[in-house]
């Protein structure tokens, strides 16, 4: 499951065609303080931001064979932040030799009633949860390490309990199409936090 917190892409004009590029990963709970260590080491900032975000799925049927999704999403612990809407497309196949998983994405800031629009619009919400976590940053790379949250009973965030016993582990980079420099900086990276968490590109395909 996919889900990165909350972030800042101002539109300002123009069509740019920006790529998300993917490397994930995770660790058990007991493991999570010794790589928060690590990465404090290796990243920009020391003290990593942290994030409680509500993520709504929302699919829209037509005639193709697999639905259209958007994910809506809204900070949980920081007052006055604009919900999110964001469009994650298919894997590129491409090239084997690309070190990280690669797709188009889009991510708008929206105003409040975003969910009411999508519904109008003939969206129906398919699942919701709750991400909980840190936000580390180094150069263009952020790496994020939170924990999923089922909700209990539908709409109510204060009802909830952990997915599993581990922390997802992401890191990615969102740069425009053609960057795949990028992935080598990524595995470089990640080689640095093995043996800690192992990350990898991993086709969402595969886990369906």
């Amino acid at each position: 499951m996919e889900a990165p917190p909350v972030t800042m892409m101002p539109v300002t004009g123009g069509t740019i065609n920006m790529m998300e590029y993917l490397l994930q990963g995770s660790v058990l709970d007991q493991s999570l303080e010794s790589l928060l260590h690590r990465l404090r080491g290796l990243c920009d900032n020391m003290e990593p931001e942290t994030f409680l975000d509500h993520e709504m799925v929302f699919l829209l049927k037509g005639q193709q064979a697999s639905p259209f999704v958007l994910r809506a999403r809204r900070s949980m612990d920081k007052s006055g932040m604009p919900w999110h809407l964001r469009y994650l497309g298919q894997p590129e196949i491409g090239d084997k030799n690309r070190h990280a998983l690669v797709r188009n994405c889009v991510d708008i800031a929206t105003s409040d009633n975003l969910t009411d629009f999508l519904v109008e619009m003939g969206f129906r919400m398919d699942h919701e949860f709750v991400a909980k976590g840190h936000v580390f940053r180094k150069g263009i790379m952020k790496i994020m390490v939170y924990k999923i949250f089922r909700i209990l009973m539908p709409g109510n965030t204060e009802s909830i309990e952990p997915l599993s016993l581990s922390y997802l582990v992401e890191l990615n980079v969102v740069a425009p199409a053609g960057q795949d420099i990028v992935s080598d900086d990524m595995r470089n990276f990640a080689e640095q936090l093995k043996p800690l968490v192992h990350l990898e590109k991993i086709d969402p395909k595969r886990l369906m």
